[in-house]
């Protein structure tokens, strides 16, 4: 108890306030030149050190620099490698439907239509015709990278509701950054990317829907989606653009996934057990 009484009562060391009261009188010893030229180095030394030892933590050594160089490396390369299997993908597509037509054309022609609108409603065929041009970027903010502006980005859930809007708007077909979307077609996020049908996309993000654009636009405007593109313009800063476009161009898309298969009529085949 006397030791909490004294903590209590005189916190200050009776040695500290009679220095105190030395240096208030003018009594204490004055420190010699060579002392504080002593405290004054070490103090410089101290600080210089600190920098030091900070520099060289913070400074890559050369095995991270050529692990991250070859690991940039690696990803452009797999990019790259992407790209080229998209785009031999879809020149196999292209010589597919090619060699398709040009069998059923002369042999059944009705079938031949009845592929060609079944590819259009899913999607695989290309898409000419007026329509809607609606353009989403991220908040100024965002852009810049200010704190606090994760709000200001685009969304995978806002293209999600603008596509869906545009189904129910009428329009034939719909596109993101020239990406055809299809029944089966997925939009998600990795991250701060978004992917439609696993590819990653840049903004600005661009949704292309062929119609009747007078009659899309007032629909969209009318429903849900509208209310949401309000929303993120004058809530959030996103920015939003709608024009209408005389011609649009939507390529088909290059995902096909067979599902069931029926024999034609006439054709005998034998089953492997």
């Amino acid at each position: 108890m006397t030791l909490l009484r004294e903590v209590v009562e005189r916190p200050l060391d009776p040695g500290y306030a009679a220095a105190a009261q030395r240096r208030a009188d003018g009594t204490a010893p004055r420190l010699p030149w060579w002392r504080k030229g002593i405290v004054l180095a070490v103090a410089a030394a101290l600080g210089l050190g600190a920098v030091w030892a900070a520099r060289e933590l913070r400074a890559p050594t050369d095995g991270a620099g050529d692990a991250r160089a070859l690991l940039l490396e690696q990803v452009e390369d797999g990019a790259a490698r992407g790209e080229q299997l998209r785009a031999d993908n879809a020149a196999l597509v292209e010589q597919i439907d090619r060699l398709q037509g040009e069998s059923l054309r002369g042999s059944d022609p009705e079938f031949l239509e009845e592929v060609q609108l079944l590819t259009l409603n899913a999607g695989s065929a290309r898409v000419r015709g007026p329509g809607l041009r609606i353009t989403l970027d991220d908040s100024r903010d965002a852009q810049a990278g200010e704190p606090g502006a994760e709000l200001g980005r685009v969304q995978d859930l806002d293209l999600q509701v603008l596509a869906n809007a545009l189904w129910s708007a009428g329009a034939e077909a719909v596109a993101i950054n020239g990406h055809r979307l299809s029944g089966l077609s997925a939009i998600r996020s990795a991250g701060p990317a978004i992917l439609v049908d696993l590819v990653p996309l840049a903004r600005p993000y661009v949704v292309e829907a062929v119609g009747n654009p007078g009659d899309m636009s007032a629909r969209l405007t009318r429903s849900t989606g509208g209310t949401h593109l309000g929303t993120l313009r004058d809530s959030f800063g996103i920015s939003v653009s709608i024009e209408e476009a005389d011609e649009l161009v939507l390529p088909g898309t290059t995902a096909r996934t067979l599902r069931h298969a029926e024999p034609l009529e006439g054709q005998t085949g034998r089953e492997d057990r």
